[in-house]
């Protein structure tokens, strides 16, 4: 095993949880259909601690475009309802007593548009990050290489496929990016 190894391992699990975290990010990004994941990020009030709403309620798709949220203490339903007036979603939910449901309007084309920006940028973003992890692993290489414990081919090895795994992980980028797209885009 070279000593460029660990290096190389590092980079990966990093660039590996940057896309995963994109993954997550993008969930979030409200599309035409009802899914779970777009109250991830919500946190409600419950007496008095910042709690994930998924804790607190039962979470459903009965249909397409409709979430329902049945909160495990009924009393919680004011301030779930206020948690998503203020979680930007653009949602208008109503209750019964019991439960909470949110309809999903449909995405207009304008709204669709800025919502494929929004992809974009959070792509980019990640690149970003990634090619940081890049130049961190090359500044590592170089290092190791000046205290002897790589030689200049085995440097300028590490170096081209910490390069390669650059071009991976964009391209894989990429597709995540493209694939929301698609979706935000289906009508």
């Amino acid at each position: 095993m070279s000593n460029a190894a660990p290096v190389r391992q590092k980079l990966t699990s990093q660039m590996d949880l940057a896309v995963e975290h994109l993954k997550r990010d993008l969930a979030g990004l409200r599309t035409g259909r009802a899914s779970v994941a777009l109250l991830d990020g919500i946190r409600v009030d419950y007496y008095g601690t910042m709690t994930p709403l998924k804790q607190i309620a039962n979470i459903s798709i009965p249909e397409a475009r409709l979430i329902t949220i049945q909160p495990w203490e009924p009393n919680q339903i004011k301030e779930i309802e206020k948690a998503l007036a203020n979680s930007g979603l653009g949602v208008n939910p109503s209750n019964d007593g019991k439960m909470i449901r949110v309809p999903l309007p449909p995405l207009t084309e304008e709204r669709r548009k800025e919502l494929t920006k929004i992809c974009k940028k959070h792509g980019e973003d990640t690149k970003v990050q990634i090619r940081g992890f890049r130049r961190d692993a090359n500044e590592e290489l170089k290092k190791l290489q000046k205290d002897a414990k790589l030689t200049e081919d085995e440097l300028r090895k590490a170096e081209q496929e910490t390069q390669k795994l650059t071009e991976q992980y964009g391209q894989k980028i990429d597709d995540v990016i493209k694939k929301k797209e698609q979706e935000i885009m289906e009508v």
